[in-house]
């Protein structure tokens, strides 16, 4: 049975230059978690403890009725303030924020409410009553790969958003950040951010 890695069969979706560069984004189904505050905090931690269960979940459902074997795919987030000068000074404590993993085409609202039914009922995980599955647009993007530390993404996001003007855009939705590497595992010095900003 093949395996089917969406960030290699989508690689303009997950890869980019240490230049910016624009990119047209699909709608996409995804399994959300929406949450405040710091990204260090127990409540993004929770977000993430419960997003993981369901779309392993997911992946033996889809394998079991469907044959098919994929990749889970990467953690990503959603980034952004009520006000957004605390957001770029850094005031993380105010940050909102919505927690996500992207989930292949096979994968129905019906069997994503079945999946997390199922990781409830068995696991209880700590944001169980806020998971949901849901289609995101972004459309057109910019994006920009950012290599190091999340505390250094600051010039890496100003040269993305520089982009953005000069290409006689401007920002619209929500900073998107696909999280490429473990920071569990990878040293800060090798991390790898893919950094994304929709366009108007």
């Amino acid at each position: 049975m093949t395996t089917i890695d969406l960030k290699k069969t989508e690689r303009p979706l997950y890869s980019a230059a240490s230049d910016p560069e624009l990119v047209d984004v699909p709608p996409m189904g995804y399994l959300m978690v929406d949450g405040a505050g710091n990204p260090s905090g127990p409540e993004y931690r929770a977000a993430v403890e419960t997003l993981y269960p369901v779309a392993y979940t997911l992946r033996a459902l889809i394998k079991e009725q469907a044959g098919l074997a994929y990749v889970v795919c990467p953690l990503e987030a959603l980034w952004w303030s009520e006000d957004m000068t605390a957001f770029v000074t850094n005031d993380k404590d105010s940050w909102l924020w919505t927690s996500l993993i992207r989930q292949p085409p096979e994968v129905t609202p019906e069997l994503a409410k079945e999946a997390i039914e199922r990781v409830i009922e068995t696991r209880n995980p700590p944001a169980g009553d806020a998971i949901r599955f849901d289609v995101f647009d972004e459309g057109r993007s910019a994006q920009i790969m950012h290599v190091g530390p999340f505390a250094d993404e600051g010039r890496t996001i100003q040269r993305l958003h520089a982009f953005i003007a000069e290409q006689g855009y401007v920002l619209a939705g929500k900073h998107h950040e696909i999280y490429l590497t473990d920071p569990r595992r990878t040293a800060p010095e090798k991390m790898r951010t893919l950094i994304r900003q929709p366009v108007g």
